[in-house]
């Protein structure tokens, strides 16, 4: 990778509560683990979930390291999802500290995978969220991938609600964006990609599901509202990338990532040349802000000054005055990945005596 100077691609995964998505990122993780390449390429991951109670993957950044989700909620009388929501408000204060680490490492790994909070809308409607996605998306490739319970989603009306929040957070983060039908083991995602294909066959499978007629068999208003939502989003349909996978047995894990390679050329192509735009507007905004505030005060000076000729001379910048100001404390991210960090559980079946002499081991009796 540090050959071609390939950035690495940031997957961000959301989903409902109970869609899969630690378990997705525990699957993923092991199949760039278990790559024939040698050595592997594992990704770097990072956890969002302060409440999160056990992962089935090591994370190389935790917020659960720098935020305690329970102190949070002790400190400012708050219940689970505002405890939450405060905790990656806090944790967003030093992200700027993430993206260094992230940064750092690079040229070593080809992923960057992000687990979000398990309630969707803490991270996908919260201004920490999309701080966060701004901030790796204007550093890294970036691609959103939005779990999908697919059991649960059989139902029309299920369904539906599931792709109008894909619709909803695709035009939210205008980033390449993959719907990935989790749980495929359990329930076969074929379904849903005839459904996205053919509206008309979610018009039927809609008219022959129960509820969806009231007692004299007319159409209720669910059902003609999910009817003409299903037109609207034919047009979302054509543009967006689906895969099948299973979590528990790693099927369609191989098509996420032909999907999330594709994705990347849609980044450089599209996102980036935006991105580049908006960027230049806003500088170009806080510019002509400055200079008309600059003439503001220039024009107010001017005139305090030919009110008392006195004030020009108490008007002068004293640089030993000058306090400095608070960099908002010591570092507090913890990678993972780098130096032990207190408290952390060592593995002495692992280690090796000869690498630290000063390590006093126990002898047997």
């Amino acid at each position: 990778m540090a050959a071609t100077n390939k950035k690495p691609v940031c997957i961000i995964t959301i989903g409902m509560a109970g869609s899969g998505k630690s378990t997705f990122v525990h699957r993923i993780n092991a199949h760039l683990r278990s790559q024939s390449q040698s050595p592997p390429t594992p990704p770097y991951i990072l956890n969002l979930d302060p409440a999160v109670a056990n992962l089935p993957f090591e994370a190389n950044i935790d917020i659960r390291d720098t935020v305690d989700y329970h102190e949070v909620m002790k400190q400012y009388n708050l219940g689970p999802n505002g405890g939450i929501l405060t905790a990656l408000n806090l944790f967003t204060t030093k992200f700027d500290q993430v993206l260094d680490l992230v940064e750092k490492r690079a040229e070593d790994v080809d992923y960057v995978i992000i687990d979000t909070p398990g309630q969707i809308e803490i991270f996908t409607w919260s201004a920490s969220g999309a701080i966060i996605t701004d901030a790796v998306a204007s550093a890294l490739p970036t691609v959103v991938a939005y779990i999908v319970d697919t059991p649960r989603t059989v139902a029309p009306a299920t369904f539906m609600s599931n792709m109008l929040y894909a619709c909803s957070i695709l035009y939210k983060t205008k980033l390449p964006f993959i719907v990935v039908f989790n749980k495929t083991d359990a329930q076969p995602h074929a379904f849903a990609l005839e459904w996205m294909r053919d509206f008309e066959t979610f018009q039927e499978a809609l008219a022959t599901h129960q509820s969806t007629t009231d007692d004299e068999g007319a159409p209720t208003y669910m059902n003609s509202l999910m009817n003409s939502m299903s037109l609207v989003l034919d047009e979302f349909y054509k543009h967006l990338k689906s895969v099948g996978v299973s979590s528990v047995t790693g099927d369609g894990v191989a098509d996420f990532f032909e999907a999330v390679e594709a994705s990347r050329e849609e980044y450089e192509k599209e996102y980036l040349p935006e991105l580049a735009r908006v960027r230049a507007q806003r500088e170009a905004t806080l510019q002509k802000q400055k200079e008309d505030s600059t003439t503001r005060l220039l024009a107010d000076l001017a005139v305090d000054r030919a009110s008392d000729p006195k004030f020009a001379a108490q008007d002068r910048w004293n640089a030993d005055e000058e306090e400095e100001e608070d960099d908002g404390g010591e570092l507090n991210i913890v990678d993972r990945s780098e130096d032990p960090w207190p408290g952390q559980y060592i593995d002495l079946t692992e280690a090796r005596r000869k690498e630290d002499p000063d390590t006093a081991w126990p002898r047997p009796a």
